[in-house]
């Protein structure tokens, strides 16, 4: 995980808060292209929410870690895991990324 890395939400991603979990679903050109929505548990939720395009990822490490009460090595795999999956459903990009738009992604949970 690169720690000063900073990203951002892809603002074709519509999200949802219900109770304490966090639904994403892609905004696509048609709906025989909606594939599936993606549900975040409690701290992925809290780490979704905290990736803004001007925090690093040490930064929202650091504050989960904090607020979760867990442990730092922990978070990190945590993490990492989450980054990856966020990136392969193109929920996240980078801040200087402006081609922000969705390409339909395949994935069964």
């Amino acid at each position: 995980m690169q720690e000063n890395m900073v990203l951002r939400r892809n603002p074709n991603m519509v999200t949802r808060v219900i109770e304490d979990e966090t639904i994403l679903l892609p905004i696509l050109k048609s709906s025989e292209e909606i594939n599936c929505i993606y549900t975040l548990n409690g701290s992925a939720s809290r780490i979704w929410e905290l990736i803004n395009g001007k925090r690093t990822l040490k930064e929202i490490k650091d504050r989960v870690v904090e607020e979760f009460d867990t442990k730092s090595k922990d978070m990190d795999l945590e993490l990492t895991k989450l980054l990856q999956e966020l990136g392969e459903i193109k929920a996240i990009v980078s801040p200087s990324d402006k081609s922000s738009k969705i390409k339909k992604s395949k994935k069964s949970s």
